[in-house]
């Protein structure tokens, strides 16, 4: 018995990471499972309901904002599997988990590097990680529409910095991370006076 273990959102600037650990049923396949990040949006919502409608457990957790930023992004991805593993109702005996390191489980694990496109229980958990966090930035753009994060789900592209530097740093970005820090650093620094200006 075994479960897939990914993650989503370690790189964005803003909103929590997520995890997803998935125990697949053999007889029930599910057709087209790969890397999230390789299948369209469209395609991947529509395994995300066939995944939860077929597998024999799934569990979606996630590490917040201030848990990131006072455990660092690693630390934080780990967690957030564990718990995710943690929280399904079946307990598996084996954990493949994508990447090149396991989080502390109480179960057997074993890291595997691309394992989202070479096992179809971590693709299914690279998809419902995915969707998951996906959907948490759409409601995030619901709250702070000004920066866009409908478009740019968090990353740090062009138009996330411009938003940032804009209008500053949101209660949801992480504050640790360097493009974050650097603006928080700017807004802390104590204006000189006009005689002051050389």
């Amino acid at each position: 018995m075994l479960c897939g273990v990914d993650e989503a959102g370690r790189g964005p600037l803003a909103g929590p990471v997520f995890a997803a650990a998935v125990i697949l049923d053999p007889s029930k396949p599910i057709a087209g499972l790969r890397d999230s990040k390789k299948l369209s949006e469209a395609r991947r919502d529509a395994l995300a309901i066939e995944i939860k409608e077929k597998a024999l457990a799934w569990s979606i957790a996630l590490c917040t904002e201030e848990e990131i930023d006072a455990l660092n992004i690693l630390q934080a991805t780990m967690l957030a599997m564990r718990r995710a593993v943690e929280d399904l109702h079946i307990k598996p005996d084996l954990a493949l988990i994508d990447g090149n390191r396991c989080p502390v489980l109480q179960i057997r694990s074993e890291a595997i590097i691309q394992g989202d496109d070479k096992v179809p229980a971590i693709s299914a958990a690279s998809i419902l990680a995915k969707t998951a966090r996906d959907a948490a930035l759409m409601v995030l753009h619901e709250r702070y529409p000004h920066y866009a994060f409908d478009q740019h789900k968090g990353y740090p592209t062009a138009l996330h910095l411009q938003r940032l530097r804009e209008h500053g740093v949101s209660p949801v970005h992480r504050k640790s991370y360097a493009p974050v820090r650097a603006l928080l650093n700017i807004a802390q620094e104590p204006r000189a006076t006009q005689g002051e200006v050389a």
